[in-house]
Order: C-alpha cells, then structure tokens, then sequence
C-alpha cells in the first residue's frame, strides 16, 4: 500500500479511533474513504467530518467509557495528553489505554495501533536505529510511551506499536516562526541528526498497517531522510530568505540517531514526503 490508502476492505470494518486531533482526524478520513464505519473519540464536543461519528468520552475516566458502539473490530490508540508532565502521560497513554481496552472487552477486537514516538530510542550518537535497536528514553515521555507499549504487548491483544518520528505540516509551522525571529538554534559539530515525518504521511502509515494482512508488532513512522539538524534547518532558512541559525545546544530529551523506514517501506508502504525539506518547501507554497 502506497500513501494513497488503496486499503480495500472486504467487508466494512468498524474503527475506533481514540485522540481524534490533528493526526486521529486525518486517520479517520482516510478511513472513511476506504469505506470503513468510524467513530472518533475526543473529549470536546467539537463536532467531526461527515461521516466521522462523534464519541465525547473521556479515556482517563472509565464511566464515560461505557457506552461504547458494540462489535469494534479495530482501535487506533493516539490521544493527546492535556500537559506535558509525567502523570498527565501516565494517565492518558497507560491508564487510558486499559481503561478503553476493558471497556470494548475482547471478541471482536481484531487489531489495535498503538501510536507511540521515536523517543523512546534516547541517544545514539548519530548511529542507524531501527526497530530491533534497544529502546533507552531520556525523558519521561519515552519512558512512559514504552511502559504503555510493553503493557500493550503482555495483554495478548493483537497490536501493533508504530514508533512516530517528529511531525510537521499544516498547522505546526513553528519552525519558520523561530526561523523569521532569530530563535532557532543549532549544533553543527558533532552533527545533530534530526528524523520527520509528515503528518499525513503518519496517517497514511495507520491506515496502512491497519489494511495489513500480517503485519508485525511494531514500525518506525518516518520518512526516507534523516538529516543534520543545521542542514534541514539551513534549508528552511534559505528558502524562507532569513539568516541561518545560530550555533546552539542540541534538542533536549531526544537524542542523536538516525532513524530507518526500511521494515515499513519492506511492508509496502511509501511516503509521499521522502524528505522533509521538499515536504517543508510545499508548506511554505501553502
């Protein structure tokens, strides 16, 4: 399957897609489209797509969770946590994901996709990982995203981790902005090696290992180049025609590494964004 979801299903498959943001949302359509039956769980009533039916529920808080539709065949697992702290994780990523799993219970739960980050790999000196590469978070987002993975694994559900690179796309532009005001910083030496994904090919990816006769328990989510942090951002700068950034510190809490696609691509699926400096040129045409 290619980034165009071309994912027929031979008979309609009920999908739940629990965290229905920016990326459960782009899923949710793509699912629709397949002429999958979707149901997109968020906790504002903020309304979804046609097509898409809304659940208002919250995954930390099991009464809201119910009243469930019956007979789920697959879950996409990608919520969002309110703040960016240890337990807000924990409750959202371990607890939320056994409070869903106890409320669909088990007979007709064919797959799940659990969304997970690349930080679970911490530092690695610039050196290949890949999805066999042993996982040592820095920071507590990737201990706690492994914790819930490793859960996920000894419950005996059928699942698969796709392990997401950093995102980019419409409406996280950040970048330019710290480009334009000077802000950004990189390291040159030793190079800092950053790893992308663009948000639409990340979905296209769900849906792909959704449409999957066998696939495996888990994926690297990322696109075909890894690159310098200075190069990627030097890239960025010149075509926005704003000075390159100055020498800095590297990321906090991620690491050094270049990630490889090469189990998804083996899988059949191909990015339409093989590099994020093409994918960030779009954007700014946009």
């Amino acid at each position: 399957m290619s980034t165009n979801t071309e994912t027929s299903y031979q008979q309609t498959q009920r999908v739940l897609v629990a965290g229905c943001g920016d990326v459960g949302t782009r899923v949710a359509l793509l699912l629709r489209d397949s002429g999958a039956e979707v149901w997109g769980l968020r906790r504002s009533d903020v309304p979804l797509p046609a097509g898409i039916t809304l659940l208002q529920a919250d995954l930390t808080d099991a009464r809201s969770l119910r009243n469930l539709p019956e007979h789920i065949d697959q879950v996409v697992y990608l919520p969002t946590p309110d703040t960016r702290d240890r337990p807000a994780y924990r409750q959202v990523f371990v607890q939320g994901l056994q409070n869903l799993l106890q409320a669909l219970g088990r007979p007709a739960l064919q797959r799940i996709v659990f969304v997970s980050s690349s930080a679970v790999y911490g530092e690695h000196n610039g050196d290949w990982v890949d999805e066999d590469t042993p996982a040592a978070p820095l920071g507590f987002n990737g201990e706690v995203l492994l914790e819930a993975e490793q859960w996920l694994a000894e419950s005996g559900r059928r699942a698969t981790v796709l392990r997401l690179a950093g995102l980019y796309g419409p409406g996280r532009t950040g970048l330019f902005e710290r480009l334009r005001s000077c802000r950004a910083r990189v390291r040159t030496e030793p190079p800092f090696w950053s790893n992308r994904i663009h948000v639409d090919d990340a979905a296209c990816a769900i849906v792909h290992i959704l449409g999957l006769p066998d696939p495996t328990t888990l994926y690297l989510g990322v696109d075909d180049t890894p690159l310098p942090i200075a190069q990627l951002y030097g890239e960025v700068a010149r075509r926005l025609e704003v000075p390159s950034p100055a020498e800095g510190p590297a990321p906090q809490g991620i690491g050094s590494k270049r990630l490889s696609n090469a189990r998804l691509r083996a899988s059949g699926f191909v990015p339409r964004w093989p590099d994020s400096r093409a994918g960030y040129a779009a954007l700014m045409k946009d």
